[in-house]
């Protein structure tokens, strides 16, 4: 949790690969048992005007979406993301192994149009 003051702060960087850090620090530590949705809304409200930041972000998604599917769905299914962000991240969870085959039904459902 001393970490979180020092994220926020990456991610508010005016630097990509300083804000892609931000974001994959958010994935690996506060996904399981230090989730909390408002970091999820951090990461959805980041700017992913740069590739390789919106490349995080969707990686993020996905990895929600098999950790925290409940809590993680309504930011694709009300449609929160920049459609970018949300077709790669659905992408990204279709690929995994580690989401169920009805959830990979239901997230490919929801794909939009660029």
């Amino acid at each position: 949790e001393k970490l979180l003051p020092q994220i926020e702060k990456w991610l508010s960087s005016d630097h990509c690969y300083t804000v892609r850090f931000g974001i994959l620090c958010l994935m690996r530590y506060f996904l399981d048992e230090r989730f909390d949705l408002s970091l999820a809304e951090k990461a959805a409200r980041t700017d992913t005007s740069e590739y390789y930041v919106r490349m995080a972000v969707a990686w993020y998604f996905a990895t929600a979406l098999y950790k925290q599917y409940d809590a993680i769905l309504p930011f694709i299914s009300e449609n929160r993301l920049d459609v970018k962000v949300h077709n790669k991240a659905i992408q990204k969870a279709i690929e995994s192994n580690r989401i169920s085959l009805e959830q990979k039904t239901a997230l490919k459902l929801l794909k939009r149009k660029e």
